[in-house]
């Protein structure tokens, strides 16, 4: 765990810095910049947390949209679509994964089975949560099975 926790600071670190010296240079919308910080931690959350992670961003060719993490818990394939926020004054973040979201991440959950040698094992849909907001620790919630194929 030591040497997970010392990666994340590093690659942590060494985000503020590319962000500090991209100033007035063009770059990512923040909301842009802030997903992606949300879906880094979420990696080093589900590995402390005993998921092994086996694709980040994960597309399926011309399919529309990605997989932001697939990982196994247990013998349980999990397809977690992260949602990050800098408050809570608006929407739970989970929220936002709607219906049309829903359809599109089992599309492409389909696409990611049909690849692998067994396509007949355990599937959940996971939503993490995480909130960065100002002056306080990065929140996480994690709702394991927040929605399934039907």
């Amino acid at each position: 765990m030591f040497l997970l926790s010392l990666f994340e600071a590093v690659i942590e670190r060494c985000e503020r810095v590319t962000v500090r010296q991209a100033k007035g240079v063009s770059r990512l919308p923040e909301h842009l910049v802030t997903g992606r910080r949300g879906e880094r931690a979420a990696f080093f959350y589900l590995r402390r947390n005993g998921f092994v992670v086996t694709a980040r961003g994960w597309r399926a060719g011309r399919a529309r949209g990605d997989l932001d993490l697939v990982a196994w818990e247990g013998d349980t394939i999990c397809f977690v679509e992260v949602k990050t926020r800098t408050t809570h004054a608006v929407a739970p973040a989970e929220a936002a994964v709607d219906e049309d979201k829903q359809k599109t991440l089992l599309r492409l959950a389909r696409h990611y089975l049909r690849q692998l040698p067994d396509e007949d094992v355990p599937v959940r849909f996971d939503i993490l949560s995480i909130y960065f907001e100002a002056g306080k620790k990065a929140e996480f919630e994690l709702f394991r099975g927040a929605f399934g194929w039907s």
